[in-house]
């Protein structure tokens, strides 16, 4: 397995430096932003409006780290809640196996805190009562007001190894002030994974009528974040895995 390892790792290495699937991907990406491409999957029933590459990358972030809250910004339909509430389960049973153990789904130990300025009733309604539900904790609010950050600062204090999720406002200074926010609570070897950052690659008629564009995005906030924040590093190696994601440069490793 430590062999397979090592190819994986430098098949991935390889790929900064082929361009034509680079060249590739980059297509791919305008051509499926364009037709909405990505509001087309479900997670355990529920619309989660990411790509499938995405999907995959979270689940082995959220195995690597294994952490015991993921905080998200941004719900929508809830999907992505439903999607890291099923990863986290999955972990408590593999561990629960590992020991003989079993799971009360009930009364689980880690937590998916979702916060949204605008829960809608219909999506509330549907979260609470899925399966998953008993993972999941939302919050209504701006994700970057004081009294929300407060609420968000108690329930994180009751867990020890956090994951973070950027995924709502895409405008430059509303994710520089979640990334300033959010940031600090995701622990050392955990990521703060910073959404749509791809929208700085795009040509600006992509982001419609948006307040967001190219030079003001998620990513022009990583890289304002990161000139202050030595703490953090962008995991290209993910990236380059991925090739199709909507993170690039958007997948912040905490190593200190």
């Amino acid at each position: 397995m430590s062999d397979f390892v090592k190819e994986v790792e430098g098949r991935i290495a390889a790929v900064a430096g082929n361009k034509g699937l680079n060249d590739s991907a980059a297509q791919f990406m305008r051509e499926s932003i364009a037709s909405q491409y990505s509001y087309n999957f479900f997670w355990l029933g529920r619309p989660i409006i990411q790509y499938p590459q995405d999907m995959v990358a979270m689940q082995e972030l959220v195995w690597a780290v294994k952490p015991d809250l993921i905080i998200e910004t941004g719900i929508a339909h809830g999907g992505s809640l439903i999607l890291s509430a099923s990863m986290l389960a999955l972990l408590e049973m593999c561990e629960a196996a590992e020991k003989g153990e079993v799971v009360d789904p009930n009364r689980p130990k880690r937590k998916v805190l979702g916060i949204d300025i605008d829960i809608r009733a219909h999506n509330r309604a549907a979260i609470e009562a899925h399966p998953m539900a008993p993972r999941i904790e939302m919050i209504q609010g701006s994700s970057i007001a004081p009294e929300i950050m407060d609420q968000v600062r108690k329930v994180a204090s009751g867990y020890s190894r956090i994951l973070a999720c950027l995924d709502s406002n895409h405008t430059h200074d509303h994710v520089l002030s979640e990334l300033e926010l959010y940031a600090p609570l995701t622990s050392v070897g955990s990521y703060c994974v910073v959404f749509d950052t791809v929208v700085e690659d795009l040509p600006k008629e992509l982001a419609g009528n948006r307040p967001w564009g190219p030079g003001d995005n998620p990513k022009t906030a990583v890289f304002e974040y990161l000139k202050t924040h030595p703490e953090f590093e962008i995991d290209k190696s993910t990236e380059n895995k991925l090739l199709i994601t909507v993170a690039p440069d958007g997948f912040l490793k905490r190593v200190r």
